[in-house]
C-alpha cells in the first residue's frame, strides 16, 4: 500500500509588490495535479499518495519560481487525517 500523506504548504513571493502572479501559478499547478487540494487564505492543504504529493509540490514550486522569487514552506505528515474525513486515519 502506498504511503498517504497530508501536506500543509505556504508560498511566500519575495521582492515584489504584486503577490498574486506567483501564488496563482502555484495554485494552478496544484489544482491540475488531481490530488485533494484545499486552498486557504494563508496556506494550502494537499492530500494523497506521498510520491504524487511531492511531485505536485515540485511542479508547483517550479511554476511559481520560473518568473518569481519565492519561498515555499511545507509540513508533511503521514499521521494526519485527510481533510474532511471527520476522524483519525
Amino acid at each position: 500500500m502506498a504511503c498517504q500523506v497530508t501536506a500543509q504548504v505556504a508560498l511566500y513571493p519575495l521582492r515584489t509588490a504584486h503577490l498574486s502572479p506567483a501564488i496563482e501559478a502555484f495554485a494552478a499547478e496544484m489544482r491540475a495535479s488531481g490530488l485533494s487540494v484545499e486552498m486557504g487564505a494563508m496556506s494550502t492543504a494537499v492530500c494523497g499518495d506521498a510520491e504524487e504529493v511531492f511531485a505536485a509540490l515540485s511542479r508547483a514550486f517550479s511554476a511559481a519560481a520560473m518568473e518569481h522569487q519565492v519561498v515555499m514552506q511545507v509540513t508533511v505528515s503521514n499521521a494526519c487525517p485527510e481533510q474532511g474525513s471527520g476522524g483519525a486515519a
